[in-house]
């Protein structure tokens, strides 16, 4: 689902905007700008607690250390 924002800009960025960007396109492109310093901190949150998961971290550990015998006899 989409919200709709108004945002205040100075008139050389929107003009700019429109140049570089087109009409149109203005949405995405400030979207896409934003959308990874929203959703890594909430990665990073997501991550840290993951690691906090001892039982989870041990039997991944385990899990990486077994797949080290299948790497090495690839050819390469």
């Amino acid at each position: 689902m989409q919200k709709k924002l108004t945002i205040t800009l100075d008139e050389k960025v929107y003009n700019g905007l429109h140049k570089t960007v087109g009409r149109g396109h203005i949405s995405r492109f400030i979207e896409e700008l934003v959308r990874p310093h929203v959703f890594n901190q909430h990665l990073h949150a997501a991550y840290k607690q993951m690691a906090q998961d001892e039982v989870r971290e041990t039997e991944a550990l385990e899990w990486s250390e077994s797949m080290i015998g299948d790497v090495s006899d690839e050819t390469k």
